[in-house]
């Protein structure tokens, strides 16, 4: 449902009172050009969450009707926890953001077509999306195979199959293999002693945030609430396999894109990015501080990166977060800070 884009810029309505009826109206126009699936909504003011709601079917064939509390997949939201995860261990001073990703991932070094003398890419340049890496591995689909578990080995095996694109910090360029080479140098940052990279995510967001129905695997506890995936080819033909199969696993895209989450989780960690703690996860100030720095923008200035979030401007509204797309689903979690608001599309 490509229409429903424009619900992210719902933060510029002066009172959420009236913003149900706009939220409505638009998901109505685009279930009734498109009317497979459905999504779930919600509309967060500070540490609130003062609206949600599900629309359309969570499973179309089995006329299960939508509802706040479906799972969806959230594709790259995943890499704003990949980069927060960064600032967080910047800041504990475990490790530093301009520090060479070789230091943790020394196999990096079998990356294609180096330019040299460039220096060795850094780990904040692979959050920022300013490494220079391509967008994918070669042969993508050999590498988009595995269970979430294995998701370390399959960068390992993909590393060769990467080129530089672009001289390191000469340009954006959006690399889903990046955050995952982020991700692994993260995890081994942690080692010997720490968790690995999916339980410090659990335990060091996840959990404080009170997000229990948010994790890179389908959890018993909310399995039975995964609204199913369908992708609509441009003939029509809809496409239930391809999403229902990358629930066993999606191969190397675990630090960029695995995590499943609801309007609820998400809302919390929309508060959370706008200040509401707690803070021990991270100080308001370190999240304000990152939120003040986006690295690279476009030839008009009406978007940029930063440490794993998007920001975008329309007139003077500028909204921050990141959307997602993954087989069968699109996901969508924005706020403004001026006007304390946010967004939550899945």
């Amino acid at each position: 449902m490509k229409q429903l884009a424009g619900l992210a810029l719902l933060v510029s309505v002066p009172c959420w009172a009236q913003a149900d009826e706009r939220v409505a109206a638009l998901i109505e126009e685009a279930l009734a050009k498109d009317g497979h699936g459905g999504l779930s909504v919600g509309l967060i003011e500070g540490d609130a969450l003062v609206f949600s709601a599900g629309y359309g079917y969570a499973d179309t064939q089995a006329q299960i009707e939508a509802t706040a509390e479906h799972v969806y997949r959230i594709g790259s939201i995943t890499k704003q926890f990949t980069g927060l995860a960064l600032v967080k261990l910047a800041h504990e001073g475990t490790l530093a953001l301009t520090a060479p990703v070789e230091d943790f991932v020394p196999e990096t070094r079998a990356i294609r077509d180096r330019v040299d003398p460039a220096p060795p890419i850094t780990l904040i340049q692979l959050a920022t999306m300013t490494s220079g890496l391509s967008r994918e591995p070669r042969n993508l689909s050999v590498y988009l195979e595995g269970q979430a578990s294995d998701w370390s080995d399959v960068v390992l095996r993909a590393l060769p199959e990467v080129r530089y694109d672009f001289p390191p910090d000469t340009r954006y360029q959006y690399s889903n293999i990046g955050y995952a080479i982020l991700g692994l140098a993260l995890e081994r940052a942690l080692k010997p002693g720490g968790s690995d990279y999916m339980t410090y995510i659990r335990e060091e967001f996840f959990e404080p945030l009170g997000m229990s129905d948010t994790d890179f695997v389908p959890r018993e506890s909310f399995r039975s609430r995964i609204a199913a995936g369908y992708h609509v080819e441009d003939d029509g033909t809809v496409d239930a396999e391809t999403p229902a199969a990358e629930h066993a696993g999606r191969g190397y895209k675990v630090p960029n894109g695995a995590v499943y989450s609801t309007v609820a989780d998400l809302a919390r960690f929309v508060s959370f990015q706008l200040g509401y703690g707690p803070q021990s996860v991270l100080p308001k100030t370190v999240l304000e501080d990152n939120l003040g720095r986006s690295s690279s923008s476009d030839g008009t200035l009406s978007a940029g990166y930063g440490i794993g979030f998007r920001v975008v401007r329309r007139g003077e509204l500028i909204i921050f977060g990141h959307g997602g797309s993954v087989a069968g689903y699109r996901a969508g979690a924005y706020f403004d800070r001026a006007s304390d608001k946010g967004v939550v599309v899945l």
